[in-house]
């Protein structure tokens, strides 16, 4: 096993091989409840250590497929402690576009979900057409500023829309005023973590909503409902389940070109790997699709 790479032993590929790049960015600097999450690439990636490498839905060896690259970690505040968000939004968005470059299928790992901005930019910046930005969260992320800046994990789809891209917010229960405002002013079509769980058909009306061909997904583990994965920096009731989350992702791989995919805000607790495990078999699920 090697804990620096995602699926240890299991991904023996080289850069030039993979299809898949994996991005480790710990980077943490405005998270504003439980602290940690600059340590949750290194322990998704620790994780991915005791998956199977078979996945009995898809039927394969997912790794065997798919070439999986695991970059070394960029914007560390470990190494750079007075590294700025916009300095961590550069580095972000040069690597990013660098692995573009390269045809790779790029899966960042944070981190605070701040980190998106970065990444989804280097793919606004190459591609000259519009795609959407489907972001499994908890909350709206849609705040103009919060603490006095622009660049804070509460912002960061706010900053996707000043992109002019389009966004579909799923799994979200918890908003501010501000948030609720901006969401009727845009029309923007969130699909509301309560009407999730009372409506069956809510995977087709989600995807109806998407109006592009091409899909970078944005997941926020505080999408998932904190009663299977605890380990997040504010844990809101009544998110997604697995099966539900998993279904709806495979649906979009099927229906569209997914171009990226980002997993943020692991804060990984001390006395359990619940959490981290179930981060792991979701970013090697989201590879597992790319053969669809």
């Amino acid at each position: 096993m090697n804990p620096k790479q995602f699926i240890g032993s299991e991904a023996q590929t080289t850069y030039t091989e993979a299809k898949a790049v994996i991005l480790p960015i710990p980077y943490e600097a405005t998270t504003t409840y439980r602290k940690g999450c600059e340590h949750g690439p290194a322990a998704i990636i620790e994780a991915s250590n005791q998956l199977e490498a078979y996945d009995d839905e898809l039927q394969q060896e997912t790794c065997l497929i798919t070439g999986i690259y695991t970059h070394d970690a960029i914007s560390d505040t470990r190494k750079k402690p007075n590294l700025t968000a916009e300095e961590m939004l550069e580095v972000t968005t040069k690597t990013v576009s660098d692995l573009l470059q390269d045809g790779k299928f790029v899966i960042a790992l944070g981190g605070e979900h701040a980190i998106t901005e970065g990444v989804v930019r280097a793919y606004h910046q190459l591609l000259s057409e519009s795609f959407t930005v489907v972001q499994i969260d908890a909350h709206g992320d849609m705040r103009h500023s919060y603490e006095g800046s622009i660049y804070n994990h509460a912002c960061v789809m706010r900053r996707v829309l000043d992109m002019g891209l389009p966004t579909l917010p799923v799994g979200i229960r918890s908003i501010c005023r501000e948030e609720a405002e901006l969401i009727k002013a845009q029309q923007i079509p969130v699909i509301w973590a309560r009407d999730i769980y009372y409506d069956r058909d809510w995977i087709k009306k989600a995807l109806a909503k998407i109006t592009t061909e091409k899909v970078f997904i944005s997941i926020d583990l505080d999408g998932l409902d904190p009663s299977l994965l605890p380990g997040v920096g504010t844990p809101e009731p009544g998110g997604l389940n697995w099966y539900e989350l998993t279904q709806f992702l495979k649906e979009i791989f099927v229906n569209h070109q997914v171009i990226g995919c980002d997993v943020m805000e692991l804060a990984p607790l001390s006395d359990s790997v619940v959490s981290q495990f179930t981060a792991a078999k979701l970013v090697y699920k989201l590879i597992g699709y790319l053969s669809l």
